[in-house]
């Protein structure tokens, strides 16, 4: 697959050096192949710069639950699952045969501004999370406008 005619940068695929990147970013990290010709695709969507700072686990919990529930609204045909990184500086994000850089990006700044325009976070109830008072709206706007801000640079890892 040629990955350059969706938008990213080969050099950034795969396996990484963390001290070389310049966070925030979003990256293709990974792709396979099925055999009914379905692609997974597997995103890195770095929020912080790692080894230099992390987002707090009430924040990252937050922004875990409001892009989940984002990607499921914006991506119902595409979406498989969002993670929080254990190292707390980002996420992983798994589509199912979407690979195009600009598509990714559009619908990441759409959930953004969902995320400021939020009057709660989502699924946050006993019945739905485990840890249901162990969150931070507030913060998770002042990240979702920090990533707003670097938006042109969302495509440049290094």
């Amino acid at each position: 697959m040629n990955v350059e005619e969706l938008g990213w940068d080969p050099l950034t695929l795969g396996e990484i050096d963390h001290r070389d990147v310049c966070a925030p970013y979003v990256r293709l990290s990974s792709f396979l192949e099925g055999a009914a010709g379905d692609v997974t695709y597997v995103y890195d969507l770095r929020v912080t710069q790692p080894n230099n700072s992390y987002l707090t686990t009430d924040i990252l919990h937050s922004f875990e639950h409001l892009l989940l529930a984002g990607f499921r609204e914006h991506m119902p045909d595409s979406f498989v699952s969002v993670a929080p990184m254990g190292c707390q500086t980002g996420f992983y994000l798994i589509l199912q045969n979407e690979g195009r850089f600009e598509e990714v990006a559009r619908v990441y700044q759409a959930i953004l501004d969902g995320i400021i325009a939020a009057d709660e976070v989502p699924y946050a109830s006993p019945d739905n999370c485990g840890q249901a008072i162990h969150h931070d709206l507030g913060g998770s706007k002042d990240l979702a406008r920090t990533l707003l801000a670097a938006r042109a640079q969302w495509g440049q890892v290094f």
